[in-house]
């Protein structure tokens, strides 16, 4: 049974066993059984709720531009993977390494490659259930797990092949590691206390998992760097865990090293795109952290004020009582200080990425920022389960909090917001011999070539690529790869093609950073290009956040 933080002290008067003569052993252990059936349920259901939400609808949504690169990248061999890796900057070098490793087992269809996501937002539920129970009780942690279950963004990113969400599993787990390293539960003090090892055994295991969880959440994702300083500054109040805390860092510095040359030698060119934070990236932020949207990949819905609105003010209120119980008394009772952890788990992220973005390299994102999130969780569940909070108001909070959430996540089912699958069809189904397709940038190849399969028969139904000139049926990565065509090759593309298909998307912002900027122009003279050989065009649009363009441009 888990330890709760604020347990009440033990009850002097005769157990009912005792008053009735059964044993007072038999019914302890009847008691302890129960309990131990109660903890499950209270992490089992969410976790189960998490994952139906997840696995529902999960292949009617487009393969997306980035989850074609993670497919494409994955699916090289040898010295190819590595230098696929090493030009996307190592970042989520150990996810592509897990999915090489089941795209060579079981083939990369839509469902296989997105299971890894879809298994990891299940264990967030669960390690955020576990956390609660670790650190509060019961009502904690169930209502914890059942916001992380009916969170938008969590499911979204669930339900992508993308590194995102195995990267917020594995900061839930470090953070789980890291209370138990830093505030073994209370049966193990009590039997070390005893004479026994028990505590110190807790601890190594402890340290272990967190250096593990730690790692491989940095080799999914390099933004997961962010949840150490949360977890470093609580140990203000728990200055007897700072020595194996710092052996841990030292450790996880080592084992992050190759990352960390790959990162140097890659630069911060692929976030060429990132803008400086803004007051429209500051709400979008926002309302990810707080499940109330995820623009622009989604759009909004009619309850998306009113659950952003009613979250913030529970954070406020929450974060406020926080502050004053650190004010007051620091942070001694093992109540106050997971408290503690919690809204650092929150803030402390948060305002890295943000000061980061606006004197360095921009990173403020809602993607950047998605382990935030089951501290939004966690936080809410406590109020909700506040001592001060009568039951059946704090369950009438949560179920309002659940609604509104579904709410938000129902229109979600079925949008591509890159609906790469749409265009390829289109393409396909009017393609005629002598036809050319070209892509800007290059990336977008990576999805076409998914649809279009890698079979004879496949490849011959699909119109030649010019750009970049490469058979269909070599699955060839493409990271940020925006060229256009010289005057020369451009001749041999009017010359041989009859027919020219030109697909586009992500090619840059006209009011963007300057490397955004400088993609942009690069598109508009490729095109003016174009056109000057194909006067005629007609244009379809797929999708809408990241709307995949495709031109028919013909003589």
């Amino acid at each position: 049974m888990v330890t709760r933080a604020d347990s009440p002290p033990a009850d002097p008067r005769p157990s009912g066993a005792e008053m009735t003569g059964v044993p007072a052993g038999g019914a302890s252990d009847n008691a302890a059984r129960h309990e131990r059936r109660l903890d499950v349920a209270a992490v089992g259901i969410p976790t189960v709720l998490g994952a139906a939400l997840c696995l529902y609808g999960i292949t009617s949504r487009s393969l997306g531009f980035d989850e074609a690169a993670s497919i494409t990248i994955a699916a090289q061999h040898g010295g190819a993977l590595g230098s696929a890796i090493a030009h996307d900057g190592g970042n989520m070098s150990g996810y592509y390494v897990l999915l090489h490793a089941l795209i060579g087992l079981f083939g990369n269809g839509i469902l296989l490659v997105r299971l890894p996501s879809v298994v990891a937002l299940s264990a967030t539920v669960a390690i955020v259930g576990l956390i609660g129970l670790r650190c509060f009780d019961r009502r904690v942690a169930f209502a914890a797990g059942l916001l992380s279950a009916v969170s938008l963004p969590l499911i979204s990113w669930g339900q992508e092949a993308r590194g995102y969400a195995p990267m917020v599993a594995l900061t839930s787990a470090s953070f789980l590691a890291f209370v138990s390293l830093v505030e073994p539960g209370r049966e193990a003090r009590d039997v070390s206390e005893a004479g026994g090892g028990s505590e110190r055994r807790t601890r190594c295991w402890s340290w272990i998992g967190y250096v593990l969880f730690t790692t491989l959440a940095v080799y999914s994702s390099f933004v997961a760097v962010l949840v150490v300083p949360a977890q470093l500054l609580t140990l203000i109040w728990r200055r007897r865990a700072v020595r194996p805390v710092a052996w841990a860092m030292v450790v996880i510095a080592v084992c992050c090293a190759p990352l960390l040359a790959l990162a140097l030698d890659r630069g911060s060119g692929q976030l060429f795109w990132v803008p400086r934070p803004s007051l429209t990236g500051e709400k979008q932020v926002l309302e990810a952290l707080t499940s109330s949207g995820l623009q622009p990949s989604f759009r909004p819905t009619s309850t998306t004020l009113v659950l952003l609105a009613l979250t913030v003010l529970a954070l406020l209120a929450i974060a406020g009582t926080i502050a004053r119980a650190l004010w007051s008394g620091g942070a001694e009772g093992r109540g106050v200080w997971g408290r503690a952890l919690v809204l650092s788990w929150l803030v402390v992220p948060v305002a890295l990425a943000w000061l980061e973005s606006l004197v360095g390299q921009p990173i403020f994102l809602p993607r950047n920022l998605l382990m935030a999130v089951p501290a939004v969780a966690l936080l809410l569940a406590l109020g909700i389960a506040h001592r001060r909070m009568p039951a059946w108001l704090g369950w009438s909070l949560l179920s309002s909090l659940l609604v509104l959430r579904a709410l938000q996540l129902g229109p979600s089912y079925g949008v591509s917001p890159e609906d790469w699958q749409g265009a390829s069809s289109y393409v396909l189904a009017r393609a005629q011999p002598r036809d050319c397709v070209a892509f800007y940038p290059s990336d977008g190849r990576m999805a076409f070539q998914h649809y279009i399969g890698t079979s004879v028969a496949a490849a011959a139904r699909a119109p030649a690529s010019v750009l970049p000139v490469v058979p269909w049926g070599e699955v060839r990565p493409y990271v940020e790869d925006y060229v256009g065509l010289s005057s020369s090759e451009l001749s041999r593309v009017a010359s041989g093609c009859r027919r020219l298909w030109f697909v586009y998307s992500h090619e840059g912002q006209l009011k963007g950073p300057f490397g955004s900027r400088t993609n942009y122009a690069r598109y508009l003279g490729l095109r003016s290009a174009l056109e000057r050989e194909y006067p005629h065009h007609a244009m379809a649009s797929f999708g809408y956040a990241s709307a995949v363009k495709v031109e028919l441009l013909t003589r």
